[in-house]
């Protein structure tokens, strides 16, 4: 029986892992589960998948949480903040780690997890964007097995049949939906609003990650994911426009194969393929008909005038050091911000030029350098959001 850990369980992600657990209760049994400030959420799951610990990152609902367990009757033990889900996450209550956590907080608990060598089923981006050196390292030297779950280095994943050898590759392409403003011009994106920019047209997510899909910065940590995961450099990493979200990635290799992992927009079939690997196990996803989805395969290059936050992510990877975690601080600072209506759609990718131009770049050699570049580059994106003259100013620079 695989033991699995689901951190970020009341999320989109951790509810399609959930699902496909259910579907396998001879192999697979939800023993972890963690939720950051949903209590009630947790709760209900737990009643749900009577796991054997639960955590909540907010410290202030411990209470809330034990109590509701010991109410329901369940044998769940109630644990609460960042320390204890990290404990969890490096020990024997679980054999996979599902790292669904958004943004930099989930970074200590995916480090726990790989360092005590588990099966790490990575959706948690910023943990590679900003310590993509370090983890990788962590991995190694706990014999973790990282496989990515977003669909994209999933894809990747698959076509590679698990081979980290990618000295046989030429180039990863990455395709994007294009988002819900596909075909917009800069000037048409001024006025959009939040509601629109969390209305992705394939995928269903939270709103910070369908904001960056709808910038294309999702795609611009994705760049920066794949160079870490893979080896591959920046300049044989491409991002191409998919607006059917049918073909998740292509792998070219040396000897002129071009390998493309198909499948319809469902996080289940990725979260199978970690679960289950090497075997595959089923999803609950149907299987792809070429036909009944239009039967045409459409590609086309990104529009950087529009979307520049993927050229951003791109100067980020190039520069390296400390540059993608300050990229990252700052794009997390601006989504929150433009979420909250205080700074409008193509501010984002201002205040996140201006933190670059601004924060000094320095080598990624620990994980405090690393997070005191995150917390530098947040404090100064958040003086330019109450700035806005000075941002746009910066960005020009």
């Amino acid at each position: 029986m695989q033991r699995v850990a689901v951190l970020g369980a009341t999320g989109s992600i951790g509810a399609s892992a959930l699902d496909v657990l259910t579907r396998h209760p001879d192999r697979l049994r939800a023993s972890v589960l963690a939720a950051g400030s949903q209590v009630d959420a947790l709760l209900a799951l737990c009643r749900t998948y009577r796991p054997a610990h639960a955590v909540i990152a907010d410290e202030a609902l411990y209470v809330r949480l034990r109590d509701g367990l010991q109410e329901a009757g369940l044998p769940t033990q109630a644990h609460a903040g960042m320390p204890a889900l990290d404990t969890l996450a490096g020990s024997d209550a679980c054999d996979t780690v599902v790292a669904a956590i958004v943004g930099a907080a989930g970074l200590s608990s995916t480090l726990a997890a790989a360092r005590a060598g588990k099966r790490l089923l990575l959706a948690n981006k910023e943990s590679l964007v900003l310590a993509g050196e370090l983890l990788m390292a962590a991995a190694r030297e706990g014999g973790a097995t990282i496989i990515p779950i977003d669909s994209e280095h999933n894809a990747i994943f698959q076509c590679l049949a698990g081979c980290n050898d990618t000295a046989t590759l030429s180039r990863i392409t990455l395709t994007a939906s294009g988002g819900p403003f596909r075909g917009r011009s800069r000037d048409e994106l001024a006025q959009v609003t939040p509601a629109q920019a969390v209305a992705h047209p394939k995928w269903s997510m939270g709103p910070k990650i369908s904001v960056d899909s709808a910038t294309l910065m999702n795609k611009g940590l994705e760049v920066i994911e794949a160079h870490h995961l893979f080896g591959v450099p920046s300049e044989r990493i491409r991002v191409l426009v998919h607006p059917q979200s049918l073909v998740h990635s292509i792998v070219d290799f040396i000897d002129g194969s071009s390998l493309a992992q198909l499948g319809l927009p469902d996080m289940r079939t990725a979260l199978a393929v970690g679960l289950g690997w090497p075997q595959r196990i089923e999803s609950g996803v149907g299987a792809l008909d070429l036909l009944s989805e239009g039967g045409r395969l459409e590609f086309e290059a990104p529009d950087l005038d529009a979307f520049p936050s993927l050229a951003l992510a791109f100067r980020a990877l190039e520069a390296g050091g400390t540059a993608p975690a300050v990229l990252n601080a700052a794009n997390e600072t601006a989504v929150s911000a433009f979420l909250q209506g205080r700074i409008g759609f193509l501010s984002i990718p201002d205040i996140v030029t201006a933190t670059l131009n601004t924060v000094p770049m320095q080598p990624a050699d620990s994980l405090d350098t690393l997070l005191a570049a995150d917390v530098r580059a947040r404090a100064l994106a958040s003086a330019l959001i109450d700035s806005p003259a000075s941002a746009h100013k910066l960005a020009r620079t």
